[in-house]
């Protein structure tokens, strides 16, 4: 369909689906997609539009808001807004038309997704190669244009290679310092030392970090903030131990990186709920 919409060119085209209930519950659809031309002085806002944006400028210069944080994105650059909230974007441009390959997406992990991409790298995203996303949007585009079939394992195949291409991508600026590589080392770290003295400190000197720009890449990283990320290696090595007979609670406690018998067991009890004693008891029986 052509767009009749004021303040976008006659040669911009979109398409709308609607998923169907499988779809709804298991993958990531796209709600609408298009390729447009907007005429400079163009401005669309929107108290929601209830799924997500994502916006690969092909051409000049896009300006607008996400959650009242400003954004502008220059060509080739890529832009994923949450449409459940507030939202504008726009050409402010005096002179320029803003070209814009764009597609609208919802579905059980697209929150996450948004959330786990925004959280360290922002609304706006610069790729040091744009063309696999670029590559996924034609071919989504194209099915649409076609009027060919829609596979929807297909087209959320194609949704999370663009996402987790988003995720994984990394401008040349912050090659150098890749917060993938950072988070996988001091994971490494708490693996091998979990049953030391850890601290944040260390965690975050090892790393070439302050201790709170650590904390909030490692977290945005793994979902979890380093103490808790310890205190569950810690956990888990303790459950594994908890069902080898041979050695005591108190021993458990201490080669697992506790300081004493009622702090593992306070923390046990506050994380798993049952105490290790029930636990061990518990995995005895089965």
């Amino acid at each position: 369909m052509y767009s009749k919409e004021k303040g976008i060119t006659r040669a911009s085209d979109y398409y709308l689906y609607f998923p169907s209930a499988i779809a709804a519950r298991l993958y990531l659809y796209p709600v609408a997609t298009g390729h447009f031309f907007y005429e400079p002085g163009y401005l669309r806002r929107r108290n929601h539009y209830d799924n997500f944006l994502l916006m690969h400028i092909l051409d000049g210069t896009c300006t607008g808001a996400c959650q009242g944080r400003p954004f502008t994105a220059s060509k080739d650059q890529i832009v994923l807004m949450d449409c459940y909230e507030p939202h504008e974007y726009g050409n402010m441009e005096s002179d320029t038309t803003l070209e814009v390959a764009w597609l609208h997406f919802d579905g059980p992990l697209a929150r996450s997704y948004y959330e786990i991409i925004t959280a360290s790298r922002g609304n706006v995203l610069t790729l040091p190669n744009s063309y696999p996303v670029a590559h996924n949007m034609r071919k989504i585009l194209r099915l649409f244009r076609e009027s060919a079939p829609i596979r929807e394992a297909s087209v959320s195949a194609y949704i999370t290679q663009i996402l987790t291409e988003l995720l994984n991508g990394r401008s040349d600026a912050d090659a150098s310092t890749s917060r993938s590589s950072v988070i996988e080392s001091s994971l490494a770290y708490i693996n091998e030392h979990f049953s030391e003295p850890v601290s944040l400190e260390t965690l975050a000197q090892n790393s070439n970090l302050s201790p709170y720009y650590f904390t909030r890449v490692f977290t945005a990283e793994t979902g979890f903030t380093p103490h808790q990320y310890l205190i569950a290696t810690r956990l888990n090595s303790a459950k594994y131990l908890l069902k080898t007979p041979g050695m005591s609670i108190k021993e458990i406690a201490f080669a697992c990186g506790f300081n004493s018998e009622s702090s593992f067991c306070s923390t046990f009890k506050k994380w798993e709920n049952t105490t290790p004693s029930e636990y061990r008891a518990h995995a005895a029986i089965e």
